[in-house]
């Protein structure tokens, strides 16, 4: 072999095992965002019993997991496409939003449910009996306001009330905010909050007080039991990481699993995760409360494909549900 011969063979074999490397190194890395409530339940089994780290080993390697919480699915959405997160959680409407805004370019997906619960819309307003009552002077607080999964329920909602062409009607008076400052607005009264379109553990907690009623639950919305929030990412992690998503996909798979085999365990991993005040038999009530399923399969999330499509939210019309989940969420139901 000429001195040519050799460089050319120790050049391409050089570039093969860098190559690898720089394939395994890829691999391994994973950032999740989550935002607050029981509605990341999942995600907190998974972060409290090392879920992910666990299946990355069957998988041969060593992950390592960065956990980030952000409030409201703007920060989320931004977060995600600028590359700075991997896996983002929101509501259904935010996933839709950005699948159609992203479809041919990043194509972002979900990849799994994080279980079906109902949002309430509270009030401390004693005029306020439904939506139809809400004035001017009222405050409606929501995580991000109209895009959020509260927002855009709320405006399915109103597009029934009041015609396809007003149902943006309450984007006016709604504000973000988180819903722990949210839920302390409410239950303290006085402010200009006078609703919250809430989500567990808050609504549950703000019931407790005799000023908070609800007005309206996203199932009557819905038509049913459906899910809240969903997990999502993009095309690009999905393909140029495939050990590690079949991983993070099964430590949710099995997070589901250990909840339901012992609800009032998991409530008490809540707590300590999220390091939250609330007596632990309020949590434990929320998490076995027959209206709330912990599953990573999409329940009617189509019905919001459907409407904000025909209200012209969504450009893209979606045939079915597996349009913008990815294909691992196939092997489960879903709808």
């Amino acid at each position: 072999m000429n001195k040519r011969n050799r460089v050319l063979a120790w050049t391409l074999a050089f570039s093969t095992l860098g190559g690898v490397n720089l394939s395994a190194f890829a691999e391994g890395n994973i950032s999740i965002a989550q935002q607050f409530g029981i509605g990341y339940l999942i995600l907190d089994v998974v972060r409290d019993q090392h879920l992910i780290e666990i299946e990355g080993k069957k998988e041969g390697l060593d992950i390592k997991v960065e956990w980030r919480t952000i409030s409201g699915a703007t920060g989320m959405n931004e977060a995600l496409l600028s590359g700075a997160l991997d896996v983002a959680s929101a509501g259904v409407p935010p996933l839709l939003t950005l699948w159609d805004r992203t479809k041919g370019q990043q194509n972002v997906k979900a990849i799994a449910s994080l279980g079906s619960m109902p949002n309430y819309l509270l009030s401390n307003n004693p005029a306020v009996k439904s939506i139809k009552d809400l004035t001017e002077k009222d405050r409606i607080a929501v995580p991000a306001a109209g895009v959020g999964f509260q927002s855009r329920t709320l405006q399915i909602e109103t597009a029934k009330l009041y015609g396809d062409k007003d149902f943006k009607r309450f984007d006016n008076i709604s504000v973000s905010l988180p819903h722990p400052d949210a839920s302390a607005a409410l239950i303290a009264g006085g402010s200009e909050i006078t609703t919250h379109f809430s989500s567990p553990p808050f609504q549950y907690q703000a019931l407790e007080h005799s000023n908070v009623h609800k007005v309206l639950s996203s199932y009557d919305v819905l038509g049913g039991q459906a899910t809240f929030n969903v997990l999502y990412t993009t095309q690009k992690f999905h393909d140029e990481n495939p050990k590690t998503y079949k991983a993070f996909y099964r430590a949710l798979s099995e997070a589901t699993n250990i909840i339901n085999r012992d609800k009032n365990a998991a409530a008490e991993t809540y707590i300590r995760v999220e390091k939250s005040r609330l007596p632990l038999p309020l949590v434990q009530k929320i998490v076995n409360d027959p209206e709330i399923s912990f599953t990573i399969s999409p329940e009617r999330t189509g019905v919001y494909a459907e409407k904000l499509h025909e209200l012209g939210v969504l450009k893209n019309k979606a045939n079915s549900w597996k349009d913008y989940f990815f294909n691992e969420a196939w092997e489960n139901p879903g709808s």
